[in-house]
Formats: C-alpha cells, structure tokens, sequence
C-alpha cells in the first residue's frame, strides 16, 4: 500500500500518479490478470510506448481517442498512454453494433480507433463515413478488414521499456480525460466528460470508506466502458499502490475461485451481479475466501446480513452515485440499519432534494436529487458536444440528477424512482425510448412502445416488454422483429415479451399511454422469448 501526498493540486494527474507511483514502488504489482502480475513500473513502461504509437498516429492535446475494448490489460496501458498526450479516451459499449455502434463511434469523433480483433467485423458493416483515419487492433491485425490502416498492438508491446514518456502537456486537475456514456436510461446515451480530479477524488474516497489497508487486493470483472470499472477497480488500485485482480468478464460459477486465485479482499459488484451470487446453489467452501470488506449496490437490506455470512464478509456499504456524480452518498456498514437509506454525502459535495422550481422540499417530502461541488473539479464536466444536454442539467446552479429521493427527519436520504420512464433489467438501466428507436427501425413496423414488467422474483428489477403496431398491409411475426433487434441493437434490447398490436394508446397530444400498457400487461396474445425458446446472441 502507498498513498501519494497529493495536497497540491498541481499533482493530481492519473498520469501524474502513475509515474509517481512508479518511482516509489516500481516492483510492486498494480495490475494481475490470470497468471500475470503487471507492476506499477512496467505499466508506466507499457503506456509510454501508447503514448509514443498514438503521438506518431497524430494524436495530440485535446484529441479524442475511441476504444471498442473487452476489458483487458492492454486497454489500461492505451489509456494512460493516451493521458500522457493530454487526450481524451472515450470507451464504446462492446454489446452495440448496428446503427447504434454507428452513431456512438461517429459521435466520439475520434480519427484513432483502438479496436479488438474479433469486433473489426462489426466496425467494418457501419464504417462507411466514420471519421476514423486510423485503427489499432488487438489481437489477430489480419482479420481486420477495416477501411484504414491499421497497426497491431503487438507493435506496441514490442517498443515497451525502449521508449521514454513523451514531454508532459501541461495537464491539470481540471482537463477532460475520458468521456463516459451514460445508460441513456432518459433518451439517446450522453458523453459524460470527466476531468482527472472528478476521478481522483472519487477512487480516493472509495479508498478511504472502504478502509483500504496493507496487504489488500481488489478485484474487478466490470466492464471498462462502465465507469465503476474504473473508480472502483483501476483508478482506486492507482492511487492506493495496490493490485487489482483484472478479469474479462462476471461469471458466477467461477466468482469465487477468482476471488481465491487472486487472494482479493475488497469486490465491488453492480445491479443484479451480487444477487445472482446469492441465488446460486449453496457451496461447502462458500465462506472461505479471501475477502474482507464489499461494496454491493444496490442490496436489499434483508439479505445485507445473510449475504455477509455465508461468503464471510466483515463489511458491506452501500451508496449512491451515477456517471456525472461518481460517488455522491455513502453507507457504511453499521448497526442498527434504516433500510433503504443510501447514507450521508461524501465530501466536496452538497445535495439537496429540490422541487420543480428548485425549492427546497420539507423533510419526508419527495424531490429531484440535485448536487453541486463545494471544492473545484468534483462533478463532471457537461455532456460531450452536446451543450443543450449541458444546459438542461445545470439549473439554478445546481447539477439536476433525473432521480427522486426523499430525506426523512434524523437526515437519512432514500432513493425514490426516475424522474421519467425508465426500465431496469438485469442491473441495467435502459431507456424505453432507445428500445422503442430499435423496434421502430423494422420496416413493419409503424410505432412501438416499451415498458418494464416487474420480476415477482426480485421486485427492484423488470423484464422488458414492447407492444408493436405494424404499418398497414405488413406483416412480422415476433421472432422475426426480435432477430431484428438483436441484429442491429445491444442484445439486451430484445424484449423477453412482446406484442403485436392493433393500435396504441395516445393522450390527446399524441403520447402513448404508457400506465395503461402496464396495466394490461403480459396477454394471451404475448409472445414471450423464453417460453418460445428464443436464443439471443450476443
């Protein structure tokens, strides 16, 4: 373990700590995949030579850089490499393909792309007019039959410990480093633009609440579009001079002997991830594992206390944030428990529960979670070239979250609902309007509307249900419209039931009446994917 003094502001670079790190324990293991321990030195070493490969491709200050990566070492190295330059890495969601993978990559507008072998393919059927001038592939360079040319990142690799960081921009605390795209649960996904420190601040406050010792190791399976992935796992490893455990992907057969291969003490898992854990068949070795403290999000409170016992855990916090606010509330793990509370603010920040006038709301009273910083750089910075999306969520000098809460009398905050229609499936967020977008885009079909189907099973979650109206004279039968949708959308946009229906119903101004579809709910008439044996690839 080894916290840097980052009191200057000055130092706070993830850049900037790496190399610090790397100079004041160069042996020490940051990254450890499978049987391969990475240490701090030669991770610097590995994204000195991005940094390198990326300046001689063009890149520069200011430049955005995409990524279409499985989670992986190398794609930590590239983005570091890509921070030594002061550019902008912007991940893509490696599930989207069809016109949504299209509009994302357009929309980084980025002239690299760093891209796994095995997706070239999928890039390849929407490249056409992307702005992209240049590729790196990971993996096998020869399947790549993308239209520019394109280096193997084997390349890279070879020139690590030959090549010397490039001369530092001049970065600081408060440039962009990444953008991150939220879940689009209220409309089209947004570029979220987060500064160095907003990273910073969040994995160093996780450190800290997590109670971070000597002889600690995290481990990570998230995906590093997500930005959990990061300040959980990458950035809090970074800043703690610690190992993170890095694999591919969840699995719950293999969750725990992961646990055990890499000796974790502390996980972090997301939506449904830590409930599937539970719901798995009961193991003799369940307890015995390495790990000490979890932060599982959201957890019911009733399963907080036998959740801990049978993986034999010490702590478990819960808390609440989003990608424009990485770390906003925060509950330790402390008896007796107020179920449903989310915890306390974390410093550098001030919320407040505010009306549709940005009135403060009475204690007990619902209002819209709103936050403002109350030290520089700890909010994101706005929506990637969208200033209308910017301007929308910044109000009355205070950030607007999209999510309602309540605060009752002893100062307790708890989670409401969304502001508008959304849908959670399978710890995601998705937005009813992207999935009704992908429906739509069938030929057949004239208007679609999605809604979510509460799991009587786990009652925080929903199965996603679309009713589809066809244009008069066609037809589509619903496998037919599901392939669809799992040709051309991220595969969690295939409706597990789904309707083909006469006619919709409208308010006066033409909006569809969603509480009425939710009140018909699942029919005789329903197709459902599971029952029919539908397979959805992913």
């Amino acid at each position: 373990m080894h916290f840097l003094d980052l009191s200057d502001p000055r130092d706070r670079t993830l850049h900037g700590i790496l190399r610090r790190q790397a100079a004041a324990i160069p042996d020490a293991t940051y990254l450890w995949a499978d049987d391969e321990k990475i240490s701090f030195a030669e991770v610097e070493a590995r994204a000195n030579a991005w940094a390198v490969v990326l300046r001689e491709l063009g890149v520069q200050r200011g430049d955005s850089v995409a990524f279409l990566l499985k989670s992986c070492p190398e794609f930590v190295y590239a983005t570091f490499g890509c921070l030594q330059l002061g550019a902008i890495w912007i991940p893509v969601n490696v599930d989207y393909r069809g016109a949504w993978l299209r509009a994302t990559l357009e929309d980084a507008a980025a002239r690299v792309l760093v891209v796994d072998a095995e997706l070239c393919p999928r890039v390849a059927e929407v490249a056409a007019g992307l702005p992209f001038q240049r590729a790196i592939a990971l993996g096998d360079a020869s399947r790549c039959a993308l239209p520019w040319p394109t280096i193997s990142a084997d390349e890279i690799a070879e020139r690590a410990g030959r090549v010397a960081a490039p001369e530092d921009p001049g970065i600081g605390p408060g440039d962009i480093a990444c953008v991150l795209w939220t879940s689009g649960t209220t409309g089209r996904s947004k570029g979220v633009m987060q500064s160095h420190n907003v990273w910073i601040r969040a994995a160093l406050s996780g450190a800290e609440n997590s109670g971070i010792r000597a002889g600690d190791v995290l481990y990570g399976c998230l995906p590093m579009y997500n930005s959990a992935a990061w300040v959980a796992h990458i950035y809090r490893a970074l800043v703690s001079g610690i190992p993170v455990g890095l694999d591919p992907a969840f699995s719950v057969q293999t969750f725990w002997d992961r646990i055990r291969h890499y000796g974790a003490t502390q996980i972090f898992t997301l939506g449904t991830m830590h409930i599937y854990l539970w719901q798995a068949p009961e193991r003799a070795d369940d307890a015995r594992n390495p790990v000490r403290h979890a932060g599982c999000v959201p957890m019911p409170d009733p399963l907080i206390d036998p959740f801990k016992k049978r993986f034999g855990i010490e702590t478990l916090d819960q808390g609440y944030g989003q990608s424009e606010v990485l770390g906003m509330l925060h509950r330790y793990d402390t008896l007796p428990r107020k179920p449903g509370s989310l915890g306390q603010p974390l410093p550098g920040l001030e919320v407040a529960l505010l009306d549709d006038d940005d009135r403060s709301v009475t204690p007990g009273g619902v209002g819209e979670f709103c936050v403002r910083p109350t030290e520089p750089n700890t909010l994101f910075s706005g929506y990637w070239k969208n200033p209308e999306a910017t301007v929308a969520a910044w109000r009355n000098l205070w950030y607007h979250t999209g999510d309602l809460g309540r605060r009752d009398e002893d100062g307790d905050w708890f989670f409401v609902d969304r502001k508008k229609d959304y849908i959670r499936h399978k710890g995601r967020n998705m937005s009813s309007f992207e999935v009704e977008r992908a429906i739509a885009g069938h030929p057949a079909v004239s208007e679609a509307a999605a809604i979510g189907i509460p799991d009587p099973a786990l009652p925080s979650e929903a199965e996603l249900m679309v009713f589809a109206k066809l244009k008069d004279g066609h037809r589509v039968e619903p496998d037919e419209l599901a392939r669809f949708v799992n040709d051309n959308a991220p595969y969690f946009f295939v409706p597990r039931f789904l309707e083909i229906v006469g006619d919709l119903p409208h308010t006066p101004t033409g909006r569809v009446q969603k509480f009425a579809l939710r009140e018909r709910g699942v029919g005789p008439a329903t197709w459902d994917r599971v029952a029919a044996g539908f397979e959805v690839t992913r």
